[in-house]
């Protein structure tokens, strides 16, 4: 018996080491190296991840949000609540993020965030996300199991 939707194979998913610079209250920067994450069982979502070394705690921290706010803020101010990217200059962005411990501005390169939207964009095109394994998670989640 066939299957009503055939298995796809899933792309694997995409990692990029990115140097950043973390501003500090004092507009002090200083170096940390991030890792930029993109996977296609979660095609609408980049990642961020900071070595431990970046948090006041001491622990690792990964930052998630929508790939389309990362392609809109490299060209122009964007974002609401945790969030916030804008270009800073042609060569860099900001990305600004906001928790209840406080708030985290970090300047990337452009090229390299570009480079990562366009990798990411190889493996699951824009406007290609897969939409039911989203669609079925929030309606499971709004259900709650009934």
């Amino acid at each position: 018996m066939h299957p009503a939707h055939p298995a796809r194979p899933t792309p694997p998913a995409l990692e990029q080491s990115t140097r950043a610079r973390l501003i500090t209250p004092d507009y002090e920067e200083v170096p940390v190296r991030t890792t930029l994450r993109y996977a296609p069982d979660d095609p609408f979502a980049v990642h961020i991840d900071f070595p431990a070394g970046a948090s006041t705690d001491g622990a690792s921290v990964t930052w998630t949000f929508a790939r389309a706010l990362l392609a809109e803020g490299l060209t122009t101010p964007a974002g609401i609540g945790d969030v916030h990217l804008w270009p800073c200059g042609p060569a860099h962005t900001v990305v600004e993020l906001h928790s209840p411990h406080g708030m985290a501005m970090i300047r990337f390169d452009t090229p390299a965030l570009r480079r990562f939207l366009r990798r990411s964009f190889a493996v699951v095109a824009l406007g290609g996300e897969d939409l039911e394994p989203a669609f079925d998670d929030g309606l499971a989640s709004l259900l709650g199991g009934v």
